[in-house]
């Protein structure tokens, strides 16, 4: 059963967007919030138990949120490939596709490009430099991965941090797909949870700074977040 959950929803929504998560962590925050608010159903797939690769049905987008997996471990290989074969049958249909974090990575590799893990994590909060302030404003965004991305032949990147690619954006596999490496969903409360559970490391003495800046901007990136989602769906002409 899938925990620490999306925001509840009934079954009138007229948008059905599947969202792809790990079974034990499918908080999708601000964005989440804000496709609720845009009248979506939220529709949960288990990452480790995704249906036939052409058995999703009927959906307006699939969102691919974060993980504390890596899309580039051996252990992980079946996993990553059902998400890659769903993807790319998501697209080939017709269906946009949005990821986050490992989210964007998995897309990354669908699209043709990798993901490796990086030399030490991105965490905290930070601006970005843009080629688009629309699709991929500079932030302050959240940060907290361990792996780095290098994008397909297709995709293009609209921003980058000094670890690499935070955006990008793709429209050559039928459907148009968009991804960041940054957290534009994540709350202080999750955000805090991640830090103290150490999903993506030890941050050591680094803690109550990352907490205190995760709370710290959370008005400002709660009102980021739900601008960036609404263009984002004007962009994969969901909206």
């Amino acid at each position: 059963m899938m925990a620490r959950g999306l925001p509840a929803v009934g079954d009138n929504g007229p948008m059905r967007i599947h969202v792809v998560a790990d079974a034990t962590d499918t908080e999708g925050g601000y964005v989440a919030e804000r496709l609720v608010e845009r009248g979506a159903k939220l529709v949960l797939l288990d990452r480790d138990d995704l249906p036939a690769f052409d058995a999703v049905g009927e959906s307006a987008m699939v969102l691919l949120l974060g993980s504390d997996k890596s899309a580039h471990e051996d252990k992980w290989v079946e996993s990553v490939t059902a998400e890659i074969r769903l993807i790319r049958a998501s697209l080939a249909a017709g269906t946009p596709v949005m990821g986050i974090c490992y989210g964007v990575q998995v897309l990354a590799r669908a699209l043709g490009g990798t993901s490796w893990r990086a030399d030490r994590p991105e965490l905290g909060w930070s601006r970005i430099d843009t080629l688009d302030h629309v699709l991929c404003p500079e932030g302050p965004w959240g940060q907290m991965h361990s792996d780095v991305f290098a994008p397909g032949p297709t995709s293009r990147v609209i921003g980058t941090s000094w670890r690499g690619p935070q955006c990008i954006v793709d429209d050559a596999w039928g459907a148009r797909a968009i991804g960041w490496q940054f957290h534009p969903e994540v709350t202080p409360t999750t955000y805090e949870r991640w830090v103290t559970e150490g999903y993506y490391g030890d941050t050591g003495d680094d803690r109550k700074e990352l907490i205190r800046q995760a709370h710290a901007n959370a008005p400002h990136s709660r009102n980021l977040a739900r601008a960036l989602t609404d263009s984002a769906l004007t962009y994969l002409g969901v909206a």
